[in-house]
């Protein structure tokens, strides 16, 4: 049976009577394109096996050999070129772009208004939407990714559950907002390079070591969460 949001969200002991506020964020990722780089230390251990392996290998005769090189050179044989990994947005390290970091993971970062902000001045923050009556979390964090791309086409939810949640206090600084939990979805870009987003004053497509130097004061929480 589906248990209610709201009665999870109970008010905090003491003199405060009203419920602590939940704001469902969502991680929007997009997955590595290209096979990532191998390891300097891999590659040499498996150049070390290879050879290792060399010298047990079964000799076949070289008439055999002969015919099996000889396969595969008819006029159907084209030559491969791979593309470079290397694309113009890396070259200019134009972080609106999905084409970059192309054996890595990327994920979007929005700049402007976000729920208990300093001074309501705009922070960059992921996508996130404060959780109202929405049947479910999730729910809610749909909403907050859909009111940023516009639809949830090319958008695929991980799960139902949060990857993960941070309780952010009340500081001097943000005095008239009290003290609130923030949770964490995990979402992928599916079938796409480009999105439309909105409602926001600027917006990047960032690596997890780039996502860490906007959230230094949260970089060993973002660091646990983001495994890869």
């Amino acid at each position: 049976m589906r248990r209610s949001l709201s009665s999870l969200v109970r008010p905090a002991r003491g003199f405060c009577t009203k419920p602590e506020k939940v704001v469902a964020s969502v991680l929007f990722e997009r997955l590595p394109v290209v096979v990532p780089k191998i390891d300097p230390v891999v590659y040499a251990f498996q150049e070390f096996s290879f050879r290792w392996c060399q010298q047990y290998r079964r000799r076949y005769p070289d008439e055999f050999l002969d015919k099996s090189n000889a396969r595969g050179k008819g006029d159907y044989q084209i030559d491969y070129v791979p593309a470079s990994r290397i694309t113009e947005a890396d070259k200019t390290n134009d972080r609106k772009s999905l084409q970059r970091a192309l054996d890595r993971r990327l994920y979007l970062l929005l700049y402007g208004n976000a729920y208990g902000s300093p001074a309501a001045d705009p922070v960059w923050h992921f996508p996130e939407k404060v959780y109202e009556s929405e049947e479910t979390l999730r729910k809610c964090a749909e909403s907050a990714l859909e009111s940023v791309l516009g639809d949830l086409s090319h958008t695929y939810f991980v799960g139902n559950a949060p990857m993960g949640h941070t309780v952010i206090q009340q500081t001097e600084d943000s005095a008239k907002v009290p003290s609130f939990k923030r949770f964490f979805f995990k979402s992928q870009v599916i079938a796409t390079n480009k999105f439309n987003v909105r409602k926001c004053k600027d917006f990047v497509w960032v690596t997890k070591d780039e996502l860490l130097e906007y959230f230094p004061e949260q970089a060993e929480f973002l660091n646990k969460m983001i495994i890869s």
